[in-house]
């Protein structure tokens, strides 16, 4: 399945909506690029919903690492939100949940920051 994405902010954190397969190919450079011009206007904080992601390969999962670094070099986070099943699996799997701090939901973030 194709990745797309939606892209939206608030006065709390930019929103990256992913929908399809994470696998960092031609879209990967989009979104790093998304972040970094969020850098530059100054955002902290990048939260990443991944509910209507079924599947990420190790690309993706370099990705997601690539755009953590990114922010973290500035200061800044980036959240993961709402991973299906498979995805939590990944996450544990690769230990990135111990890199990562994971909401249920993007509300769940919103409630908690």
């Amino acid at each position: 399945m194709k990745l797309t994405y939606t892209h939206q902010k608030d006065e709390k954190a930019n929103y990256l909506f992913i929908q399809g397969d994470l696998i960092g190919d031609e879209i990967g450079p989009k979104l790093v690029e998304l972040i970094s011009d969020a850098i530059q206007e100054g955002a902290k904080t990048f939260v990443i919903d991944l509910s209507e992601v079924r599947y990420i390969s190790s690309s993706g999962i370099g990705l997601l690492i690539t755009m953590l670094t990114k922010m973290r070099n500035v200061g800044g986070e980036v959240y993961l939100t709402s991973p299906s099943e498979h995805v939590k699996k990944l996450l544990i799997i690769t230990k990135l949940n111990n890199i990562f701090t994971v909401y249920d939901s993007v509300d769940d973030f919103k409630l908690k920051n």
